[in-house]
């Protein structure tokens, strides 16, 4: 009875702590996620302390300039001139936090197996300060049974017990890089806790953040729903590619196909192909469950076969570039100069993570031939796991000069900045994987689609 009375005092107190706003909340890792999460609910009310590993984060922060294009300077200096939020690499403030949230990444090994180092090293870090009462939550993508398998069992090492001493819940992160019909605060943000105390805390958090809180049975089945929206389209993003490569053999022209299909009412949800996927989500999120697949000896046939299709995609362009500059130029790759347009994933926005820009620029220089890139947003090729030896190189100037000195343009992202009539007047010849020229009504004779 006391233990019963003990827990519902913990719960009790959290919950009026944070229908007051008075709750202070920790967010851990202050990246795509975690940054724009940060404001989100510093903006709210709530006293927000965020966390990096990163000395150079926070020092941006400190001096209120945001790395991150969803945060603008104006909007994070008004939170940090509003005592609303500050940053810090030092973990031993999680201590004072009575929510944490948990924004790191999750990305793959080379095997192409789960890699949840950066979440088992953040768990023990938290076990490491907390205490009774406090709201722990993950947002990272992952499988399902990482919050109650992994996260969980890591901070009941301490002796307190989750729905007893401390809570622990997951919500899916939802961000979209460029998109700016949607923001943090207005994207529907599904919540799950573990045992009923927990849903609760859950609900009441992120339903003073965000407009719609949309809650769901367990924590499991909240990283189920993460994990089923971007299989869902890595899938169909696979299919158009398969399709593309099908086409392209019978002289059809797959843009043309999608437009047409589209203009039916309804059983069409439009995907369009591409070099190859890029971002944290699409390209990962899926192998995760095929990975915890396994554990239960089920296959996920459709998934692997999405991934195989998806990842060739590049190494299908490099071949069409190829073939454009031998039947164009009677030029082999291995002696050609070739401009890639857009290093970013996805148009308008500066994030490369797995971008299939830099494994492009990769396959023609391991075929003999020289790369550079032009992107008005990614000035120069940051340190990655997968690509360090493209570390350091320098987007091109944009202007007559240097790009008539390429023997082919290749487009691998349609960046809405880039004036592609300039590059239709100087560039020879442009191998278009985004058919952006056919899309803004560019005629280019020059123009091959891959």
């Amino acid at each position: 009875m006391e233990r019963y009375l003990l827990t519902s005092l913990h719960h009790d107190r959290l919950l009026e702590s944070i229908s007051q706003r008075q709750a202070r909340v920790g967010v851990i890792g202050l990246g795509y996620v975690g940054l724009p999460l940060a404001v989100a609910v510093a903006r709210s009310g709530f006293p927000v302390t965020g966390f990096d590993i990163d000395p150079s984060k926070i020092v941006a922060l400190d001096d209120g300039r945001s790395y991150i294009e969803a945060v603008t300077d104006d909007a994070l200096g008004r939170e940090i001139a509003a005592g609303r939020f500050h940053s810090t690499t030092d973990f031993a403030d999680l201590a004072v936090c009575d929510v944490i949230v948990i924004c790191v990444p999750t990305p793959l090994t080379k095997h192409r197996d789960p890699d949840l180092s950066f979440v088992e090293g953040t768990a023990h870090s938290i076990a490491a300060a907390l205490r009774p009462g406090q709201l722990v939550v993950l947002e990272s993508t992952t499988y399902p049974g990482t919050t109650d398998g992994i996260v969980r069992s890591i901070l009941e090492e301490t002796g307190l017990k989750s729905g007893e001493d401390f809570f622990i819940g997951f919500s899916p992160e939802r961000e979209d890089p460029g998109n700016r019909a949607f923001e943090t605060a207005s994207i529907p943000k599904i919540v799950a806790g573990d045992g009923r105390r927990a849903a609760t805390l859950m609900q009441h958090f992120y339903g003073a953040v965000v407009k719609t809180v949309v809650p769901v049975s367990s924590n499991a089945t909240a990283e189920a729903v993460k994990l089923t929206e971007n299989i869902f389209r890595a899938v169909n993003i696979a299919l158009v590619n398969e399709l593309k490569v099908v086409y392209e053999a019978m002289g059809i022209d797959i843009w043309e196909v999608i437009e047409a299909a589209k203009t039916k009412p309804f059983g069409y949800m439009p995907f369009y192909p591409g070099p190859g996927l890029g971002g944290h989500c699409i390209p990962i999120d899926p192998f995760y469950l095929t990975w915890k697949s396994r554990e239960y000896e089920l296959p996920t046939r459709f998934i692997e076969l999405a991934g195989e299709i998806n990842s060739a995609m590049p190494r299908h362009v490099v071949s069409r570039l190829a073939e454009a500059l031998d039947r164009r130029q009677g030029k082999a790759l291995s002696r050609s100069n070739v401009l890639v347009i857009g290093l970013a994933y996805k148009k308008n926005v500066p994030d490369i993570r797995e971008s299939p820009s830099l494994r492009l620029i990769e396959l023609i220089e391991e075929r003999g031939g020289s790369a550079a890139f032009y992107d008005p947003h990614v000035e120069e090729i940051p340190s990655t796991r997968e690509h360090l030896p493209l570390k350091g190189r320098r987007s091109i100037s944009f202007d007559e000069e240097s790009v008539r000195r390429f023997d082919a343009v290749l487009i691998a992202t349609d960046h809405d900045g880039i004036d592609y009539q300039a590059l239709a007047d100087w560039a020879t010849l442009i191998v278009d994987t985004r058919n952006v020229f056919a899309r803004l009504g560019i005629a280019a004779d020059q123009v091959v689609k891959a």
